[in-house]
Parts: structure tokens; C-alpha cells; sequence
């Protein structure tokens, strides 16, 4: 009875054991195999499946990610299989390779080319297909690259002031009394030689008598030598009149009537327009003090701010083009004069000096100008700025090829010229290139680099890319 009883535990425990390892090779069968780890997406990385199937995001199919030999997972392509990766390219953005695993300008993750792949590493993106009759859709314009001159305008606001060297202030120099006033407030016009004021002033009268004396004894003088010292009396008595601002012609025609006079008249010693009149009729005066002021404003000045980058392009005698809110339509010629050398620390500015010719007085000082230099840069290859798309480390143009065939090609960016840029290396003279609607065809080439992208990850996997999983 004993017997029996081990022997049917025998036969159960061996039952036991059979049914364990049949469960297990099912298992083992029905899953993934044992060297996965999980399955991703290669455009996605971030989706983690236990099973085979599809992206959610983008719907390719996910790529296991195998095992290192220690267990752990291993994410990197170049050690499935034991193949190595020679660089890593962008699906999206044809021609963006990188040594290592990197996003691409886009942010998408750039998948692996491994070295025993014929494909070499691309120096510019390859040529695409945009039917004609999509291009007409999505109103693609095309600019022919062409030689042109190059031209450059720096723009600067400008303040007029009038002219410092034409500016006369007249300053008492004898004591009096202001007997008339022949101008009474600022902003009136004067003509040259004009009356400003009349100064009453014993001193001038006693001087001018002094010098009609002079006269008189010179007149008089018999011999050579006897007029010789009243001669050098009148040119000392002449000398002290012009300092009390009596004019030469007023000096002639004393000397011509012989009548001295205890008014001083002073004269304008230009055309030009009254800046102030301190002064009141009647009022007493002294040495010094200020009488009227005339700016003659046939000449003024323009101050002008550049900044620091603009001051190697300016040289004294350049030409400006100067405009005005005040005479639309109207521009006026002005010449560089003072480029200060002094900089605003703040505003990295320097101050520069245009002088314009102002015959009709238009130009009053306080207004402000806009003023306008033109330089001519030469020659070059150029493109609409429309044509350029830039991508973060490179610029792009869609080049056309004929027959709705584009070539993405990388080039090389000069200065920018209003809206065209100049062309250093990457096009030729009378290509074409897409001038509008480039963002579309961009999108247009991002989908199709997306499905070869797609298309060579089947055929690595060996899985024809119609097939289903």
C-alpha cells in the first residue's frame, strides 16, 4: 500500500513538471523574443510598445529596440545586429547630417545610416518633384539669379541749427543810450547793410571830432614829413571807431562830410533774420551788454547720429539727400562737413555735421530732416530676399530644375540690398529659383523626404513597405 501511494505522487509530481515547461515554450512563442526590449517609433522616440504595431503619432511601423547583453536595453541602432552607424541624417530636412544621435532644425530626431550603406553623406539635399499644376495651386512665382549694381542707403534724423560762423551778435561797446530801434522782434528779415539800431553816446562824438581834427590838420600840413604824424593819429583814431563797431563805410563817408555825429547807427553785415532783441528804446547801455542778434541762414547746419557700425562709410564730402515733412516732394543737397569722433556711450552714436545751402530761407533751425546717403557697392549675384528661407544654420533656395523638378541647394549670403541679397557661392547667373510660396514647397519636400525616410527603414528591416505587419 505504501508503495502504491509513492508511486502516484511520483507520476503526479513528473505531470507537474511537464505541464510548467509546455506553458513556458508558449509563452516564450506567443510574445516578443526574449533579446527585446520594447518597440519605438523612430520618428517618435518618446512611444514605448511591448508589442510590434504602429506609431499612434505618426503611424510607421515601430522598430524593436533590443537587449544589451547584460539585460539592459539598448537604444542605439549601431548595435542591433552588430552593424555600425556611419552618420546620423535628417528625414525631414534633406542635407542635415550629424556625427552623433542629434535633432534636426525641426526638432525631429535624425535617424542612423549605417556603413554598409551605399549612400554617402549628402553635401546639398537632393532634387524633388512638385507637379506643375500643384505649383500653379499653391502660386509658386519664380526670380531669375542676375548681375546687378549694388547700392546701400543709411538713413539719419537730422535737427537744423543755423550756422555758427553766419551768426553776429552785437555787443555794446561804447557807454549810451539806445535812441532807436529799427527792429523790434525776432523772426524779422533784414537786408544787408540794413538799420538795427541807433546808440546815442557822448564818448563816439568825441571821437569822431577827434578824427575830423586829424583830418583837418593833415589837410593843412605843408610838407612830406609835417603830415606824416597826423596821419598816424588818423589810422590810430580810424583803428578805435572800427572797434566801437563803426563800419568802413561810415569811417569813408565821415572823413568825406567832415560832420561828427553822437549817434552810432549799427548796420546788419548780412542778409539775414533777427534771432533777438534784448534790448528797449531809450534804454541805458553799457559795455557789453547785448544789443541784437542776426543769423544769417543762407548756410545751415544739420546734425545728424549714426551709429558706430555706419561711421566707416562716411567721409567728409560726401553728398546727402536731405527731405522734410514741411516741403514734401522737395529734397535738398547737403555736404559732410565734422564727423565727431566722440561716441555717445549709451546710444553707441557719433554726431556728424551737414552743411546745406539755404537761399530762400525754407530750412529754419529746429526742424527736422531725414537724411539719405547713397553708395555704390558694385556688382554681384543677386536674389530676391523672398527666395531665401532660412533654416537656423544654413539658408536655402529651391532651384529650378524643369519639368516641376526643385533642387534644395544651400548657398552662401552676402550683405542684404533693400530686398535683394547678394549671392556669394551655391547659384549660377539666370538659374531660377522659387521667389514666393517657398514655405509650401518646403512642406511639399519635408513629406517626401519623410516617405524615403520611411521607405528605407522597411528595407533595413527587410519588410517591403506596402506589406503589412
Amino acid at each position: 500500500m505504501k508503495l502504491l501511494v509513492r508511486k502516484t505522487a511520483l507520476l503526479v509530481t513528473v505531470a507537474a513538471l511537464l505541464l510548467g515547461a509546455a506553458s513556458c515554450s508558449k509563452e516564450n512563442t506567443s510574445g516578443k523574443p526574449s533579446n527585446v526590449d520594447y518597440y519605438t517609433c523612430t520618428m517618435h522616440p518618446s512611444v514605448h510598445s511591448k508589442d510590434p504595431g504602429k506609431c499612434p503619432i505618426c503611424s510607421m511601423d515601430l522598430v524593436p529596440v533590443m537587449k544589451k547583453e547584460g539585460g539592459e536595453a539598448n537604444s542605439s541602432p549601431a548595435q542591433q545586429g552588430g552593424r555600425k552607424i556611419k552618420y546620423y541624417k535628417s528625414t525631414m530636412m534633406a542635407g542635415e547630417v550629424s556625427a552623433k544621435p542629434a535633432k534636426d532644425s525641426m526638432g525631429m530626431d535624425m535617424v542612423p545610416v549605417y556603413e554598409d550603406e551605399n549612400a554617402g553623406a549628402p553635401t546639398q539635399p537632393s532634387e524633388f518633384v512638385v507637379p506643375v499644376e500643384r505649383q500653379q495651386q499653391i502660386g509658386v512665382r519664380y526670380a531669375k539669379v542676375e548681375r546687378k549694381p549694388l547700392s546701400h542707403t543709411i538713413r539719419a534724423v537730422g535737427l537744423i541749427v543755423p550756422d555758427k560762423t553766419r551768426n553776429w551778435q552785437f555787443v555794446s561797446r561804447v557807454d549810451g543810450y539806445v535812441q532807436k530801434l529799427d527792429v523790434t522782434a525776432p523772426g524779422e528779415l533784414v537786408d544787408k547793410n540794413a538799420a538795427l539800431l541807433s546808440i546815442y553816446s557822448p564818448d563816439l562824438l568825441t571821437s569822431e571830432r577827434e578824427f575830423v581834427e586829424l583830418l583837418r590838420m593833415r589837410d593843412q600840413a605843408k610838407g612830406k614829413e609835417a603830415r606824416e604824424t597826423p596821419q598816424r593819429l588818423i589810422e590810430s583814431a580810424k583803428r578805435r571807431l572800427q572797434l566801437w563797431n563803426v563800419t568802413d563805410e561810415q569811417i569813408a563817408e565821415l572823413e568825406k562830410t567832415r560832420k561828427a555825429s553822437d549817434t552810432l547807427t549799427l548796420l546788419s553785415p548780412f542778409r539775414g533774420v533777427v534771432q533777438s532783441v534784448p534790448v528797449e528804446q531809450g534804454k541805458n547801455v553799457k559795455v557789453g551788454d547785448m544789443l541784437v542778434e542776426v543769423a544769417d541762414l543762407s548756410v545751415v547746419w544739420v546734425w545728424a547720429e549714426f551709429y558706430e557700425n555706419e561711421l566707416s562709410m562716411l567721409n567728409v564730402g560726401q553728398k546727402f539727400a536731405m527731405t522734410t515733412k514741411s516741403y514734401p516732394g522737395e529734397k535738398f543737397e547737403g555736404t559732410l562737413s565734422v564727423i565727431n569722433p566722440f561716441l555717445d556711450e549709451m546710444k553707441r552714436t557719433a554726431k556728424v555735421r551737414i552743411d546745406i545751402a539755404n537761399p530762400d530761407f525754407k530750412l529754419r533751425p529746429g526742424m527736422y530732416v531725414n537724411a539719405e546717403l547713397g553708395m555704390d557697392m558694385g556688382e554681384g549675384l543677386t536674389i530676391p530676399v523672398s527666395a531665401v528661407m532660412p533654416t537656423g544654420t544654413r539658408n536655402v533656395v529651391f532651384v529650378d530644375k524643369g519639368e516641376g523638378k526643385l533642387e534644395p541647394r544651400i548657398v552662401e549670403l552676402g550683405s542684404k540690398y533693400g530686398d535683394i541679397y547678394e549671392v556669394q557661392s551655391g547659384l549660377q547667373e539666370n538659374e531660377r529659383v522659387v521667389a514666393s510660396a517657398n514655405f509650401l514647397i518646403d512642406a511639399e519636400s519635408k513629406v517626401q523626404g519623410a516617405l524615403r525616410g520611411f521607405e528605407e527603414q522597411k528595407a533595413q528591416e527587410g519588410v517591403s513597405p506596402g506589406a503589412k505587419p
